[in-house]
């Protein structure tokens, strides 16, 4: 008989050392390939950055997160690591534990030195993070200037405020997470290995684990009190219920309630450490109860009671000192206390020869609405469909033989979506790499057809602004410009770009090499790769049309380069192009924002801003409370060089970046005379201005106080919804010896809810002419002026002067004429101007096809002066028309011949208009002239009619009117 022995168990065969190889090999190039990856990451930022001479902007920015995570890393990881060493090998040896315990260390004790060592990396990395997040906090800190302006409540420098106090409260905050930390896995440790014993109503701490406890808990608290004395300054920039900045409760109850728990806490650290001494537990614990207690009392209850018993029934009494420190600071820190207010007493009549005296004024009105006029530039000067103008359009001013001339502007892009069919890699990246040429119309004239006059257009570009001037007209660099492009090539090639459709002796086009030095290269093999990675673009690393000298052009539009090289400014959401020099830049203003300016109110950025030339503007830092407009930047359209000047060389914010970076700017007067004759006030600076002056317009604490006398920026009325812009025109505020380029905007009653009254209050314009000398600020720029309209006469506001013109009942009939078949009336900006002692209201009416190709055309000129109106095809006809016949001034539009046929006729279209091509857009027949004639006089006639209770004539013009109708509708489907 025999049996099978049983087999034994299985013997674990070696490591197969080709798959360990295998393993060991792909793991070490995927390492590579994502090492790699970041690197071409990295290098090809830093090949931008070269190129535009900001590399130093990079390398600081890389040298200051690497400081600032190794220093994260170890302040973290360091204080975890020894706590948790410590813990571990002052445990007691022969420590009796429970088996839950026994069966808790089974389960830790395998993975405990990776514990030891993980936990504290693991912290560390979050730490290192989070430091190298907050490097900026730090460079300004190390890199702070003082301002040579006190607080009012302390005697500190505000620069204590803008500089130092950020640190401070970063660095508390990191020591406090370290600490805590650090107390929490000592607590672990100590119960895991028997230091702590918790059992039968009873907690045993060994003297080791009683001594590292209790110093880490001191020093937590000793961190506490600290931090609660720094919070007695941070009352300065808090938001309270009224204003920002500490009032009577902060003062008298706040912060020496504060004061005194930041004693209470560090009495309570010392005794913690005493207790690492002695081992009683028993006072700190007191200590921690009564500061809990204290801190309800004095940081609560008292301040509670000072409010409701004390300073609420007497608001005025006690809040007016600390108001009057809110008043002041807010106005400096937001550029408004140098304003200077007028008191107006408004007329509201209208008199002949009334504007004789503002006739340069309203020489310089504009007309020409550049938020309505876009597709009428587009259809007269955009060519082919491949181009496109920004929408709206641009606002700027240029000197023409001597005198100075508002413009409505703007450059001639790309519009690649529109190549359709046509668009490939080569197509999009080779070829069409640029748009071209800046068009520029009159803002104050208007052609008999009402189009624009034009006094820069065409391809190739001509006219004023160019005459007898070398000129570069291509636009490598916008805002709608390609992701990428790739140009260049050695003088002897053939050349590949498209420059405009239009060539010599009869070519369909002609094209152009980019000479200039305006993106990194890439004709080696090595950064072909590289940018082939950044773009995941195969056919960069295989095109034949990239040679030795080609370029990559990115990040193209004006507002991301200027970010990217100064990234400490906040940028005005409307960057604006010009020619200067022969050269078409974009102009970027540049802000430095603060929100810890003390006693200086907090607003938010976004919504002051926001309007319905900006709907939803996004900004890095929202609610601040200082605002300087420190830096203009100019982008040059063709090679996309960055320049960036010192505007406002005091702003000790940018004093402290200026040495964070200390090759990033230009000093003033490296500015040229023609760049500051393009140079204007900062749109977004001026919002928050008005934002601001809603309120603190105001002198004294008592108005501020009460809200007896608050304002707010009315709704735009061509789009209730948003608020109504500012905007920019030449003219002659009152204590001003001649018109300026300025900007203004206009203030009604604050009211809550359906009570709103829309008359005007205030009248805010600043001079926005930055002069044209070589780096000279022209006198008077900034300089804020307000008309502080009399309350006894009722001036109408915006909404109320747009519903007078819609609900008029001789311009409705001549509107609803305008309206006929498929027409559609556009209503232009409402424009408001002190003239005559009183205030103008001007709007221009465009006429547009409803449907198909839309080409709005100025017909009408609505003008307003207190109630009376007027209604004509020209702004001088309606001005003579209001004041009496002869209204003393003189206007752009002076003899224009205003022709009725302008306006597409229903079914109509009209095609876009070569300049130096024979052939105008279609017009309407005379015949359909003469008809809205007689249908605007059957109308008038039918009216009056009525008006008299002659119905027999009512019904005569009612049957004239419907035949003029009929024949209007027959001529419509011809």
């Amino acid at each position: 008989m025999t049996s099978t022995p049983t087999a034994g168990p299985a013997t674990p065969s070696p490591p197969n050392p080709v798959r360990r190889a295998i393993a060991i090999t792909i793991g070490v190039l995927i390492a590579l390939v994502m090492a790699f990856f970041a690197f071409a990451s990295l290098y090809a930022d830093w090949q931008w950055y070269r190129q535009l001479g900001f590399d130093g902007v990079l390398t600081t920015q890389w040298f200051a997160r690497v400081v600032m995570f190794a220093v994260g890393f170890v302040a973290m990881a360091l204080p975890v690591f020894a706590a948790i060493q410590l813990a571990y090998r002052l445990r007691p040896v022969y420590a009796r534990l429970s088996s839950q315990l026994d069966h808790y260390q089974e389960v830790v004790e395998p993975l405990r030195r990776l514990a030891m060592w993980g936990i504290p990396v693991f912290f560390g990395f979050f730490a290192g993070f989070a430091a190298s997040a907050q490097w900026e906090t730090v460079w300004l800190w190390a890199n702070s200037v003082p301002t040579g302006e006190a607080d009012p409540q302390f005697g500190m420098d505000t620069g204590f405020y803008l500089f130092q106090m950020p640190f401070y409260s970063a660095a508390l905050g990191f020591s406090s997470a370290v600490l805590l930390i650090s107390l929490l896995v000592t607590a672990i440790v100590a119960y895991l290995y028997g230091s702590v014993r918790v059992g039968q109503r009873e907690l045993r701490i060994s003297k080791a684990a009683r001594i590292q406890l209790a110093i880490i808990a001191g020093l937590y608290l000793a961190v506490q009190a600290v931090s609660l004395w720094l919070d007695r300054f941070k009352t300065l920039t808090t938001q309270g219920d009224r204003f920002t900045g500490a009032s009577y409760v902060d003062v008298n109850a706040v912060i020496p309630g504060l004061a005194i728990l930041a004693i209470a806490a560090a009495i309570v650290a010392v005794l913690f450490l005493v207790t690492a001494v002695i081992g009683r537990w028993r006072f700190p614990l007191i200590g921690t109860a009564l500061l809990i207690v204290s801190s309800l009392v004095v940081g609560v209850a008292y301040p509670w009671a000072v409010t409701q018993f004390q300073v609420a029934p007497n608001l005025e009494t006690y809040e007016a000192k600390f108001v009057e420190r809110n008043l002041e600071a807010t106005k400096f820190a937001y550029g408004i206390d140098g304003l200077k207010k007028t008191d107006y007493e408004a007329v509201t009549t209208a008199e002949e020869g009334q504007l004789r005296a503002d006739a340069e004024t309203t020489a310089s009105l504009r007309i020409m609405d550049p938020a309505v006029i876009g597709p009428t530039v587009r259809q007269l000067e955009q060519y082919r469909s491949y181009y496109r103008f920004t929408d709206p359009l641009d606002v700027d001013r240029y000197e023409i033989e001597g005198e100075v001339q508002d413009t409505v502007v703007s450059v001639r892009e790309l519009n690649l979506d529109q190549l359709g069919t046509a668009q490939s890699w080569y197509n999009n990246t080779l070829v069409y790499t640029h748009g071209y040429g800046m068009v520029a119309a009159k803002g104050n004239e208007r052609t008999d057809d009402g189009n624009p006059v034009f006094l820069e257009r065409g391809i190739p570009t001509a006219g004023e602004l160019t005459a007898g001037a070398e000129y570069e007209p291509r636009i490598y660099f916008g805002e709608f410009s390609p992701p990428y492009s790739i140009v260049g090539a050695p003088k002897e090639t053939d050349p590949v770009e498209l420059d405009y459709p239009r060539g010599e002796d009869g070519a369909a086009q002609t094209r152009t090499t980019f000479t200039g030095d305006g993106g990194p290269s890439i004709g080696d093999p090595f950064n072909r790769l590289i940018y082939a990675l950044k773009f995941q673009s195969t056919d960069m690393l295989f095109s034949d049309g990239i040679n030795e000298k080609s370029q990559i052009l990115y990040d193209r539009n004006p507002r991301e380069r200027v970010q990217k090289v100064a990234p400490y400014l906040e940028l005005d959401s409307d960057p604006y192009p010009s020619v200067v020099d022969g050269r078409v830049v974009w102009i970027v203003d540049g802000y430095t924002l603060s929100n810890n300016y003390p006693y200086s109110s907090i607003v938010s950025l976004r919504d002051s801003i926001s309007d319905t030339t900006n709907i939803s503007p996004r900004v890095a830092l929202d609610d601040i409370n200082y605002m300087r407009n420190s830096v203009k930047a100019t982008v040059d359209a063709y090679d996309g060089s960055v320049t960036l000047y010192a505007w406002d060389e005091e702003d000790p914010l940018l004093q402290a970046w200026q040495k964070v970076y200390p090759t990033g700017l230009e000093p003033i007067s490296e500015m040229s005379g023609d760049l500051m004759s393009h140079v204007r006030y900062p749109t977004d600076l001026f919002k928050v201005q008005r934002a601001m002056l809603g309120t603190y317009h105001v002198d004294d604490a008592q108005s501020f106080i009460r809200r007896d006398n608050a304002w707010r920026t009315p709704q735009d009325p061509v789009a209730d919804s948003n608020l109504q812009p500012p905007y920019y025109l030449t003219m002659q505020m009152p204590g001003q010896d001649d018109p300026s380029y300025s900007m203004f905007t206009s203030f009604i009653p604050a009211s809550v809810g359906d009570g709103a009254r829309n008359v005007l209050m205030g009248y805010l314009a600043v001079d926005s002419n930055a002069g044209s000398e070589k780096g000279q600020k022209a006198e008077g720029y900034g300089k804020l002026r307000m008309l502080e309209i009399s309350a006894e006469v009722s001036v109408p506001g915006p909404g109320q002067v747009q519903n007078t013109f819609n609900s008029n009942e001789t311009i409705s009939q001549q509107l609803n004429l305008l309206k006929q078949g498929q027409s559609q009336v556009l209503n232009g900006n409402l424009l408001t101007l002190p003239v005559g002692g009183g205030l103008l209201y001007v709007q221009p009416v465009f006429v547009q096809a409803s449907s198909g190709t839309q080409l709005p055309t100025l017909r009408k000129i609505l003008v307003a002066f207190g109630n009376e109106v007027a209604f004509e095809d020209t702004l001088q006809e309606a001005l003579d028309e209001l004041f009496g016949g002869d209204s003393g001034a003189t206007t752009g539009d002076q003899g224009t011949n205003p022709t009725p046929s302008a306006t597409p006729t229903p079914g109509e279209t009209t095609d876009p208009v070569d300049p130096e091509e024979p052939g105008t857009p279609s017009v309407p027949t005379d015949e359909f002239d003469r008809l809205l004639q007689e249908a605007q006089q059957a109308m008038m006639d039918r009216n009056a009619a009525m008006a008299d209770g002659d119905w027999a004539a009512y019904g005569e013009a009612d049957d004239k009117l419907t035949q003029v109708l009929e024949r209007l509708i027959e001529l419509d489907g011809e």
